[in-house]
């Protein structure tokens, strides 16, 4: 009896995911087994000269990741120190503020434009490299140290092998035996600028990897290198583009023609046209002309096809399509509000806004901002910038930070504010985070408001709520006026 019900299972049709099976319709579908690394090692280079072209020729490419860049960065992730002594972290806060202005290597923005030249080549490259410079005191700066961003094309894909030290190195990167990033192998000069000529551009420069950052959000494990954000939309991008030229050129050339003569005598001159010398005949056209036609001539005039009553929802999908792949809302990318309301355009910020705040605080604070903070405080120290007693013992309690990412502005704000209020009355949310969801340290925030009261009344002047008037103003004609203050 149970051989028989063995026999019976080994006979029956064994169990298959769908997603598995040979059909007729997946009979083709057979994708090959390839890590991600040697994917990006293979067509990366090529991808990323096509998103850099993409981006500066395509309006909507253009436009997303300017608007990546705006919501991401803003005006700046900015710290906050979480130091107990108020006068240290006051001290800390200048120099940061100060030093900011001078954290280019290049000279050419602050601290806070570098963090938008980074998100501008997440979006584009996927990743930016930025090497920290430690400077020489007689150059003068407040911290000796500066920064310098470096394109993915500085580090070639393509350099994979054996270091002259017999390390690993895998798209540039240099590994040693337990897999820790110990080097980077930069070029010396970017391989695509013609304009330096005195270089090699095959001189490469191995900078070690505490010098460096590498920016970039990894989309599988152990992925060495980025991908460009714009990696998913790129093809649908350059087909819609080659699409609108042709349109565009289809209704251009339509529109040259003005109208057709007709004539039974094709040797006969009509409408005073004259010889080009080359066979073919012009009919010039003047305001208001009217011109009497020979016995046997006709004009027909051109009438320019349109683009179709399909063109409009087509170009919706599209564009619905490429903002997905983006990773950005369709209003933001196409700047098309007549969809949208006042529901589907917050529930559509929510969900982008999320995503904002991952990158924020899982790329851009943990792989910029806290490194260039932890290293900008100690070479404070050591520069006797700053004193902070007992750095060396306590330097994880001196170097401890929150990073403050730009507020967003909502549809709304008054009801925003009205909810913020209600929960912080009801004891659901603390004060301070309200405050830094606007962008700003509690701390400044209230000292700022300490001394704006302390002006005030030393000025005699009441702002309250509701009055909006100063000590003394005239009442208004609702209300009676008190006959011990004088008329003004």
């Amino acid at each position: 009896m149970l051989q028989r019900l063995l026999r019976r299972e080994r006979g029956a049709p064994q169990a298959r995911l769908e997603s598995a099976m040979r059909s007729r319709r997946l009979f083709a579908w057979l994708p090959g087994l390839r890590n991600i690394n040697t994917v990006i090692a293979a067509d990366g280079a090529l991808t990323l000269r096509r998103a850099r072209e993409i981006v500066l020729s395509n309006s909507l490419a253009a436009n997303a990741c300017e608007a990546f860049v705006a919501n991401a960065i803003g005006t700046g992730i900015k710290p906050s120190p979480l130091v107990a002594d108020i006068a240290a972290k006051a001290a800390i806060q200048a120099l940061w503020r100060a030093w900011t202005d001078e954290a280019d290597a290049d000279g050419l923005t602050d601290l806070y434009g570098l963090q938008a030249l980074i998100a501008r080549e997440m979006f584009i490259a996927g990743e930016c490299f930025v090497r920290l410079r430690p400077r020489r005191p007689e150059d003068g700066l407040l911290v000796p140290l500066q920064l310098q961003l470096l394109q993915a094309e500085m580090l070639p894909l393509d350099k994979t092998g054996a270091a002259p030290n017999g390390a690993s190195i895998r798209c540039g990167i240099e590994f040693d035996a337990i897999g820790r990033r110990v080097a980077y192998w930069f070029l010396r000069q970017h391989p695509g600028d013609a304009t330096m000529t005195t270089l090699r551009t095959a001189e490469y420069v191995r900078v070690p990897a505490a010098e460096v950052l590498h920016i970039r959000r990894p989309l599988e494990a152990g992925q060495l290198r980025g991908l460009p954000y714009v990696t998913p939309a790129l093809v649908r991008i350059h087909q819609m583009d080659q699409y609108m030229d042709a349109q565009v050129e289809r209704q251009k050339t339509a529109a040259l023609f003005v109208g057709f003569v007709r004539q039974n005598a094709p040797d006969d001159a009509v409408l005073g046209e004259t010889d080009q010398g080359d066979g073919s005949a012009l009919a010039p056209l003047q305001p208001a002309l009217f011109q009497r036609l020979l016995p046997g001539e006709d004009v027909t005039f051109s009438t320019p096809p349109g683009v179709g009553g399909d063109f409009d929802p087509f170009w919706y999908r599209v564009c619905l399509e490429l903002s997905a792949a983006m990773g950005l809302p369709y209003s933001t990318v196409t700047g098309d509000l007549r969809q949208t309301s006042y529901g589907s355009m917050r529930a559509g910020m929510i969900e982008f806004r999320r995503r904002m705040e991952q990158l924020q605080h899982a790329v851009f604070v943990f792989q910029f901002c806290r490194p260039v903070w932890a290293r900008w405080l100690a070479d404070a120290v050591l520069a006797g910038a700053i004193d902070l007693p007992g750095f060396a013992a306590r330097r994880r309690e001196w170097q401890a930070a929150k990073w403050i990412p730009p507020r967003w502005d909502w549809i709304d704000p008054l009801k925003d504010l009205q909810a913020e209020k209600l929960a912080g009355d009801a004891g659901f949310k603390a004060r301070s985070d309200v405050v830094e969801a606007e962008g700003y340290d509690v701390e400044e925030v209230d000292a700022r408001i300490a001394a704006d009261h302390a002006r005030e009344k030393e000025l005699g002047l009441n702002f309250a709520s509701g009055a909006g008037e100063t000590q003394g103003a005239r009442a208004t004609p609702d209300q009676p006026t008190d006959p011990s203050q004088p008329d003004q």
